[in-house]
């Protein structure tokens, strides 16, 4: 009873309430993703890694899911670990974002930080070579 009631909850935070009984071939990409980050809620970890969750989704659900994993961590208040190669995902979804290039740390700072003022040749070409000023604010 204790876990069904747990599992309700962790579905209704990740906007998947009723989807208790569904199987995964039953559920879109993004859907997908929601239960795999209620699993992972279910242990109420203090730091959460996201290691490229939206990889596989087309651009418009992982725009959407952006802007929602950014509110649900918010919510939270929960430390999340996002790593991504995508520059626009760093930039909208962080508080602060390292830089790297082949393991080693080029920036750390704000959104705003590593866009307006980049560090290396390497970020600025990694950031402004494909993202526009509006998601670094």
């Amino acid at each position: 009873r204790q876990i069904r009631e747990r599992v309700s909850e962790l579905l209704r935070l990740v906007q998947l309430p009723g989807f208790e009984n569904r199987r995964p071939h039953q559920l879109s990409g993004g859907q997908r993703q929601r239960v795999a980050l209620a699993r992972a809620l279910a242990i109420e970890p203090r730091i959460l890694l996201l290691d490229e969750p939206f990889g596989a989704l087309d651009a418009k659900v992982r725009k959407e899911l952006r802007a929602w994993v950014r509110g649900l961590q918010q919510k939270l208040k929960i430390t999340t670990i996002f790593v991504t190669h995508d520059q626009e995902e760093a930039l909208e979804l962080s508080d602060r974002v390292v830089v790297m290039n082949h393991a080693r740390i080029e920036q750390i700072g704000t959104p705003a930080e590593v866009y307006d003022c980049p560090a290396t040749p390497f970020v600025w070409e990694f950031l402004r070579g494909t993202t526009s000023r509006e998601l670094a604010t």
